[in-house]
């Protein structure tokens, strides 16, 4: 039996392959630390689960409207102007599945075959694929370390042609932990305000764990803000990730357009999580500021502890909750007899040999990096610590 051509040609996410990985050998009781997966380690906030509770037993339990439930989507428009000052109407919000269904309605609804889409690097791993599944072409910046992973106004005009469709970043950024500034943003702003049909899709799950002095949008801009598509969701600031909603906001006839996508895939998103969803955007936010504070204890014992391990370069991540560490000086290295060629050779090396779980930075476009999680307890990160430097050894 011939499966099509595009299931051939796109491979599993490597965040979800080393996770599994991870979870054999924890089967076959080897002791893995894994640092795989960036997922809270936190519960869902109490009220929201009691919210959930409510709207069982209140019957909403029948389809919902394919943008989502009209109190929802009013709230999403009040947490934009409340958090970000953005002003937007219920008609320009969809609520999906997760904010990877979100990206993938927007790319779908913009993307025609040979567009390009500018990608800067590292970049999330599901971004080229998605715009590859649409026909669309990525076109890859690398934004290094020195540049803390950012993407320069110059590097910017520098790739925008004719047939670029959109750029799409993320900030907070994963895996990097970048936090792109105002004036970062202003300054990209510039550029892209001489490109009237470029779109600009924003991924701002991250956004409330943000360890800098605030976040920024680029829909902050009236420039850009008709163009502007932000992406968010429940899964990272309310540790909702199983219960899979995700939203975005953008100029009503993007939002149109990705109606009528969504109505021909899943059509709306569960119910009880939008239930529960209204009550996370409306209620107590305390447990947001809770869980960010803990993410930034943790950024602050792990990142000096990373540092101080041998061959590893770590800039300090301004959000999100990643280590991206260079591992250039392993790659043409032998270790305990096995060859690190790449990204991949190392982290399998470090699940076999030190067992600690890192996603390899091949994943993200950076070859030379692996990302770790820091949404773990403290206990699994000092255990990593320990294994990786009982393996590696530590700078003098």
């Amino acid at each position: 039996m011939e499966l099509s051509h595009l299931v051939n040609s796109i491979e599993e996410p490597q965040t979800i392959m080393m996770a599994k990985l991870s979870r054999a050998m924890k089967a076959e009781g080897i002791p893995v630390v894994d640092l795989s997966l960036g997922e809270p380690d936190f519960a869902t906030p109490e009220h929201i689960k009691a919210a959930a509770k409510v709207a069982l037993d209140a019957g909403f339990t029948k389809y919902p409207p394919v943008a989502g439930y009209p109190e929802l989507r009013q709230a999403i428009c009040q947490k934009l102007e409340r958090d970000n000052k953005l002003q937007y109407e219920p008609n320009q919000i969809i609520v999906s599945t997760g904010a990877k269904q979100s990206l993938s309605n927007v790319f779908q609804a913009i993307i025609n075959p040979g567009d390009e889409v500018i990608i800067p690097t590292p970049f999330w791993v599901t971004y080229a694929t998605q715009v590859i599944m649409c026909g669309g072409k990525p076109v890859f910046i690398t934004c290094d370390a020195q540049q803390n992973y950012k993407l320069k106004p110059e590097q910017l005009k520098d790739h925008l042609t004719t047939k670029t469709k959109a750029i799409v970043y993320s900030s907070p950024c994963n895996p990097s932990g970048a936090v792109y500034s105002q004036s970062e943003l202003a300054a990209l702003k510039d550029v892209l305000v001489e490109y009237p049909a470029v779109f600009v899709v924003s991924d701002e799950i991250y956004e409330f764990i943000n360890f800098t002095d605030k976040h920024y949008s680029m829909a902050h801009f009236p420039e850009l803000k008709d163009r502007t598509i932000i992406i968010n969701g429940m899964s990272k600031g309310y540790a909702m990730t199983g219960w899979r909603l995700g939203y975005m906001a953008a100029h009503s006839s993007i939002a149109t357009a990705c109606e009528k996508i969504q109505s021909q895939t899943t059509s709306g998103a569960n119910t009880i999580a939008e239930r529960a969803a209204i009550e996370a955007l409306t209620g107590d936010q305390t447990t947001v500021g809770e869980m960010k504070t803990a993410y930034q204890e943790r950024r602050d014992y792990f990142i000096p502890a990373l540092q101080k391990i041998s061959g590893f370069q770590v800039n300090i991540p301004e959000g999100a909750f990643y280590a991206f560490v260079n591992i250039g000086a392993y790659i043409g290295k032998t270790l305990e007899g096995e060859l690190i060629q790449n990204s991949t050779d190392f982290a399998m090396y470090l699940l076999k040999h030190a067992k600690v779980t890192g996603i390899p930075g091949i994943a993200f476009g950076d070859d030379a990096s692996i990302r770790f999680s820091f949404a773990t307890s403290m206990e699994n990160l000092e255990q990593a610590i320990q294994n990786l430097s009982e393996k590696l050894g530590t700078k003098n």
